[in-house]
């Protein structure tokens, strides 16, 4: 694809992407910069761009799955700060210090509990709890039913609490 034709085909949808971007980021500086990204992903593959029958259904496609990533990110980004906060309290007696560093380890063991479950179950738990997402939420972003995500939601808290608990067995 030359440089003309990518003008022609893509340039003129640009609108129309960062009108889906911003229905789905809220917000106009991230909306822009998932634009530019798709822009920069199309160009790149430009070479492959050709075969395309409807432009701006794949467009919209990429730049929906764009916006999606950033929305999984920032959300890990903001969990992580909110687990530290939780342990960066520091108590003024020695008590509390022992509160605080069972929390901890107890803390670190939930957390490697997490690590082994399913991939599916792990992300659905994960946006529900410490990301507060409701189930139509976490339908949208993970692309399963909300009955799926209900299913995978219990079956990830019946297998956290019996790999927590033949962890405290042993």
């Amino acid at each position: 694809m030359t440089t003309a034709e990518f003008k022609e085909i893509w340039v003129p949808l640009t609108e129309r992407f960062y009108r889906v971007a911003y229905y789905i980021l809220e917000n106009q500086a991230g909306a822009e910069d998932a634009v530019q990204d798709l822009m920069v992903r199309l160009w790149n593959m430009r070479s492959t761009l050709g075969g395309i029958k409807n432009p701006a259904a794949f467009g919209i496609t990429v730049i929906r799955n764009i916006c999606l990533d950033k929305i999984r990110s920032s959300a890990l980004a903001k969990r992580d700060l909110k687990a530290q906060d939780i342990l960066d309290e520091v108590p003024d007696n020695s008590d509390e210090i022992d509160t605080i560093l069972i929390r901890k380890e107890n803390l670190e063991r939930i957390k490697q509990c997490l690590a082994r479950l399913p991939d599916k179950q792990r992300k659905v738990l994960e946006m529900k709890v410490f990301d507060n997402k409701s189930y139509p939420e976490i339908a949208l972003l993970t692309g399963l039913s909300e009955t799926n995500v209900r299913v995978k939601l219990s079956n990830a808290r019946k297998n956290l609490k019996k790999m927590i608990a033949d962890e405290d067995n042993r």
